[in-house]
């Protein structure tokens, strides 16, 4: 009796462990876990970190991601809505925010890839058919100045650029994921690039583009030089004009003046003034080589006369 009762007890301790164990599990950090009993799912989600309870043996926890996770699709080459192929690389964020409904629909990682595959190509594809190329590389911060002639919507059309069209994605895109339990936080381009055919037709009208644009500068410029030379010109010939017209004045006031002064020295001694302007007329006539013959009677012929008699 005694060996069957320590049995007994033998078996129940290992029972109580085994319920004890089993009846207890951690959720980590950055896990949640929804219970399943004969694969029903029981109760809410647990998505607080630390010790919960099951029934032990009958039911099973079922462990999920609640971290932000990262989709990468493939490069795939679509038609955009003025029929030039582009390829483009997409990765989304994404992550758990409803674990029961992600088990019911999802169960697996890899569904949920694949899920997103469907969604977000399928979403990206119909967003690029309806918008032109230009719209799918430009930033919707470009303004009128910044694009080229080539890169402006028709007249009419709406003005998106690469942002809008991407928070269309996101917006069409994470209406579709909460029935799988997901939360689709953004989508990104990585890289946008041309088809081979494509790409040297879009870099010769690049440089068509940007030389049209230069000449339009150096036609600015030269305009304005012109301009610019012109008012300099302008100015000139007004400060030209000024000055000369100043110079005549100040000449003409010392015109009046010397004869002024000419006029009360002739009135003072007709005789030395007619004789000096003689002389000074001498001094413009004669050079250190000037041969003079004068005449007896001249007045010049008498004054030398007499200094050298003086002497």
């Amino acid at each position: 009796m005694k060996q069957i009762a320590q049995f007994f007890m033998t078996g129940l301790v290992l029972l109580g462990i085994t319920v004890i164990y089993d009846g207890f599990f951690v959720l980590e950090e950055g896990t949640q876990a929804v219970i399943t009993q004969f694969g029903a799912p029981i109760g809410e989600p647990k998505t607080t970190a630390g010790l919960h309870l099951k029934v032990p043996f009958v039911q099973h926890v079922n462990l999920f991601d609640k971290k932000i996770q990262i989709w990468d699709g493939d490069p795939n080459q679509i038609p955009t809505g003025d029929k030039t192929y582009v390829y483009l690389d997409v990765t989304a964020r994404w992550r758990i925010v409803d674990a029961l409904k992600y088990m019911q629909a999802v169960k697996t990682e890899a569904r949920a890839q694949s899920m997103l595959d469907d969604i977000i190509d399928g979403t990206v594809r119909d967003m690029v058919n309806k918008n032109d190329l230009i719209e799918i590389i430009r930033s919707s911060d470009w303004s009128e100045e910044t694009m080229t002639d080539a890169s402006k919507n028709i007249a009419g059309a709406p003005k998106r650029g690469r942002d809008v069209i991407t928070n269309y994605i996101i917006e069409t895109a994470a209406n579709a994921t909460p029935q799988y339990g997901i939360e689709l936080i953004d989508v990104m381009f990585k890289r946008v690039n041309y088809i081979e055919s494509v790409r040297i037709k879009v870099y010769d009208r690049m440089i068509s583009e940007r030389k049209r644009i230069a000449a339009e500068k150096r036609s600015t410029g030269e305009g304005q030089k012109a301009e610019i030379l012109g008012t300099v010109d302008r100015e000139l010939q007004i400060i030209t004009s000024t000055a000369e017209r100043d110079a005549m004045g100040i000449k003409g006031k010392a015109d009046a003046e010397a004869t002024k002064i000419f006029g009360q020295a002739y009135t003072q001694d007709p005789e030395f003034y007619a004789f000096t302007k003689t002389l000074e007329s001498y001094r413009k006539v004669i050079g250190d080589k000037t041969t003079l013959v004068l005449s007896s009677d001249s007045d010049i012929f008498h004054y030398l006369k007499s200094i050298s008699t003086k002497k």
